[in-house]
């Protein structure tokens, strides 16, 4: 088989791909007129749901300095001060179905930003009243609200995008360039990993009931989540938080959705929890120490609470498989069991520290069934080829394929170390194969490139994997020709050992590459993809027909962790056939008031 070519059994699967594509390239097709042509000149009118953290950065890449922001809402005024200094003329909101109500005949799209509890609350009354939206990763917290979002957004003939930036980067499609040019062979198992969460995890006991702070509406905040009392942790959690952080390991998703719709958190950096966070040594943990005593459920602790979030799950692992899931083509519709395999705990509502996943899919067209491992590892690389040491795994500095902007040259994680850097650029996505879920891309944790507390170093090359130790990825497939390892969001791609990336050349470009791709960051690209669907360019990259079959079987992981065995899948009927009582987890029950309906 030639380098330089693709082989006959992955051809189909390219080849659906770039049907996907207009010929002349995104942003040439009004395939969304249904819903308010805008020609690409014109600017949009955009409105975002959480003002600070994450969704002030997603609204600021769509920005760009060109279009309008014309309204903001956060339950947390004080986190959303963020934006509303930047865009003094938004009008302002804390509820956001009030800004739908009052301010909807002036918004065109909305970048969704809460808690995962209210992503899908918040995202179908958005679609509902025509808005176009961009909504943060995980798309949803439980696997039916993603299936629910991909009907709505068909329904509604709207422009989305989840917020999984890896999907457009380059390296993401030179992963499946590569394997599809049959490099490695038939892939029958796949193995990806993040350290433990940078938040805390495990606590036993809930704290009393402290003073909800003035700028929080705590009842906006919960939506559609069971009511319970507002507490900011107590001295006991204080200690719970300090003593897990004296007993170290490396955090794996730091931060989230600063004051997204009230959703504190400052965007973390791969295996680099930010300033102040739960697991960065010397850091505030828990939020205690001037964060003004938000701490239990606040700023970002939510991701561990079943009721909230999807752990790293969702946080990380929508990033670090989002390879795996675009070159393997998976869908639930494939999907066979999935099982939590081991874990440290179980404890009463939050997440596991530790934990393994196991999801069996069947055969798709061409290729053969596959094993998906994703693990919370403490320590160490969580999968190294057998007879092969984590530094022959590494890249070799300076040496192989140069896939993105080289270290140093910007983009969303400029990585250290030589070889195949593939910083965080952004291709402005090839959508998946009709039917099949996208391509995500992920950032790093355990044994992602960067050494542990560097912030914005989890890009895919230099072999510098958790300090120094480590392969340098923390995702690898499994082939029967080889080894194929990414990274990050999907920064980094290689082959394994190190001497074969050394040596190999890049199979010709087959995937469309995004307009901004050599100078634009990751980030931006991925959100003014969006902007161009809404547009009324093509459907961006990861669009809800791509994003919701891939939440709706990778978040199904959270419902494994609460049985022993396997948890078999009827995807017709979207749920287990020998755990009725595992339904509670797969489609929630949305607290009165607050119920959703397509």
């Amino acid at each position: 088989m030639s380098q330089h070519g693709f082989s006959r059994r992955y051809f189909f699967y390219g080849s659906l791909l770039a049907g996907a594509i207009p010929r002349g390239g995104f942003g040439s097709t009004t395939s969304l007129k249904a819903a308010g042509y805008k020609s690409p000149n014109e600017k949009l009118n955009l409105a975002a749901i959480g003002a600070g953290g994450q969704p002030a950065s997603d609204l600021m890449a769509a920005h760009a300095g060109v279009e309008n922001v014309v309204a903001l809402a956060d339950v947390d005024w004080d986190r959303g001060r963020e934006s509303f200094e930047r865009f003094p003329k938004a009008v302002k909101f804390k509820d956001f179905r009030q800004m739908l109500d009052k301010q909807g005949k002036d918004i065109d799209a909305v970048v969704v930003g809460p808690p995962d509890h209210m992503h899908t609350i918040c995202a179908m009354a958005c679609m509902q009243h025509g808005k176009h939206v961009y909504v943060e990763k995980p798309l949803t917290r439980l696997s039916g609200e993603a299936r629910l979002l991909a009907q709505a957004a068909e329904k509604y003939k709207v422009a989305t995008q989840m917020g999984n930036q890896g999907y457009s980067h380059d390296a993401t499609r030179v992963a499946c360039e590569i394997f599809w040019a049959g490099e490695i062979g038939e892939v029958k198992e796949v193995h990806a990993w993040t350290g433990r969460p940078s938040w805390p995890q495990e606590m036993v006991t809930i704290p009393p009931p402290t003073p909800v702070p003035d700028t929080l509406d705590w009842d906006l905040w919960l939506g559609g989540s069971a009511a319970r009392p507002f507490t900011a942790g107590d001295e006991a959690y204080k200690t719970f938080v300090q003593e897990r952080n004296a007993r170290g390991g490396r955090g794996g998703g730091g931060g989230g959705r600063a004051a997204a719709a009230g959703a504190p958190g400052a965007p973390g950096a791969p295996g680099a929890p930010p300033a102040g966070a739960p697991g960065a040594p010397g850091g505030r943990g828990g939020g205690f120490g001037g964060q003004q005593n938000f701490g239990f459920y606040l700023p970002f602790n939510w991701r561990g609470f079943y009721d909230f979030g999807s752990s790293l799950i969702g946080d990380w692992g929508v990033h670090i498989l989002g390879p795996a899931n675009w070159a393997l083509q998976l869908d639930p519709k494939y999907l066979l069991s999935v099982e939590c395999i081991k874990k440290n705990s179980l404890p009463a509502f939050t997440f596991p520290d530790e934990l393994a996943l196991k999801y069996d899919f069947a055969e798709r067209p061409g290729m053969p069934p596959v094993s998906i491992y994703w693990y919370h590892h403490a320590g160490g690389d969580a999968y190294t080829p057998p007879g092969m040491t984590p530094e022959e795994a590494r890249k070799i500095p300076g040496q192989g394929p140069q896939v993105g902007p080289a270290a140093g040259q910007g983009g969303f994680f400029a990585g250290s170390g030589g070889g195949a850097q593939a910083a965080g650029r952004g291709a402005a996505g090839a959508p998946g194969a009709p039917g099949a879920a996208g391509a995500p891309g992920a950032p790093g944790a355990a044994g992602a490139p960067g050494a542990p507390g560097a912030a914005g170093r989890a890009g895919g090359g230099g072999g510098r994997g958790m300090g120094g130790q480590g392969s340098g990825y923390n995702s690898i497939f499994v082939g029967s020709k080889g080894y194929l390892g990414t990274s990050g969001r999907g920064e980094g791609v290689g082959l394994l050992p190190g001497s074969r990336w050394a040596e190999y050349k890049l199979p010709n470009p087959y995937l469309q590459r995004s307009p901004g791709a050599s100078t634009g960051s990751n980030h931006s690209a991925h959100t003014r993809d969006w902007v161009r669907a809404c547009k009324g360019g093509a459907p961006a990259c990861s669009n809800f027909s791509i994003a919701g079959p891939y939440t709706e079987w990778l978040v199904l992981g959270s419902a494994a962790i609460h049985y022993e065995g396997k948890l078999m899948w009827d995807n017709a009927k979207g749920e287990f056939t020998n755990n009725k009582e595992a339904t509670k987890w797969i489609k929630p029950a949305y607290r009165k008031g607050w119920e959703v309906k397509l």
